[in-house]
């Protein structure tokens, strides 16, 4: 039987993940994930590509997502804790993300502050307009706040498991899941101990919710992150993943993003019922 072992939520964009027992999954995703977002002060989105120390940022957002904390792990400890009153009425801004045009929220100077000290360059936060209608592509479109693509990001420990394996032989570390910020990972029996045979899943059934496969995911720079030391390390694991998951259309492939077609309640330990399979994207050879 296939299991949920971890459920992480991601509130801004590019920043730590909080794991927790219970999430509530929305119609675009886990509950705040992804609904704030760095950006530069002309509104272009900002993502560990080009800005890892946004890894030292562990943001938590309250229940209700009136509060928003923001603390760093750097271990000087000098750039302290924020905590804000998340504003919903300020006007609309525009933000830029992956060349497309959004609205956002700005969320005052005492935030554009801290992350410009943090990061080392002018930076301001903004939330997701309660009216945001983006729908990511996919086999199964779906509502996304302001996550890369579709809302949902599943990825199997067997998986992760067969990829330590091959850059073993390779004489490289192993790497820890956090390297590929997933939503929802899963462990046990059943399907899920077969590597990447959430390719396949077109269908899933958590409990009383449902996701429905969009797309596979396609790895980048944020990979090569060291999600504690908020710096790149090296070249792995998009070296290894280059020799046996290279994608037809580009790229590297690993994991699958998967859209909400019906929200509800997930915890640790629900079974992972995939109600309809179906054949994976082909790999380049």
């Amino acid at each position: 039987m296939a299991d949920v072992v971890d459920l992480i939520c991601y509130p801004i964009k590019g920043c730590a993940g909080t794991s927790m027992s219970d999430a509530l999954l929305t119609p675009a995703g886990l509950a705040h994930d992804r609904s704030f977002m760095v950006i530069s002060e002309d509104g272009v989105y900002r993502t560990q590509r080009r800005h890892p120390r946004l890894a030292l940022i562990r943001p938590a957002v309250s229940t209700d997502g009136s509060r928003l904390t923001l603390d760093s792990t750097d271990t000087t400890g000098r750039y302290g804790t924020v905590r804000l009153d998340v504003t919903t009425s300020a006007p609309r801004r525009d933000v830029d993300l992956f060349g497309a045009a959004f609205q956002g929220i700005d969320q005052g100077d005492e935030a554009a502050a801290w992350l410009s000290e943090v990061l080392g360059t002018p930076s301001r936060l903004v939330r997701v307009p309660p009216e945001h209608d983006r729908v990511a592509d996919g086999l199964t479109p779906g509502p996304s706040g302001y996550a890369d693509s579709s809302a949902v990001h599943l990825l199997s420990r067997s998986s992760l498991t067969l990829l330590n394996r091959r850059m073993a032989e390779r004489g490289a570390p192993p790497l820890p899941m956090n390297r590929f910020r997933p939503n929802i990972v899963v462990d046990s029996g059943g399907w899920a101990a077969v590597p990447h045979a959430e390719d396949r899943a077109r269908g899933i059934g958590i409990g009383g919710a449902e996701l429905g496969y969009a797309k596979l995911a396609v790895r980048c720079a944020v990979t090569l992150v060291d999600q504690k030391a908020g710096a790149r390390q090296g070249r792995e694991p998009l070296r290894t993943l280059a020799s046996y998951r290279r994608a037809v259309s580009g790229g590297v492939v690993f994991g699958a993003k998967f859209s909400v077609v019906r929200p509800g309640k997930l915890s640790v330990g629900d079974e992972v019922v995939v109600q309809e399979w179906g054949d994976a994207e082909p790999l380049a050879m």
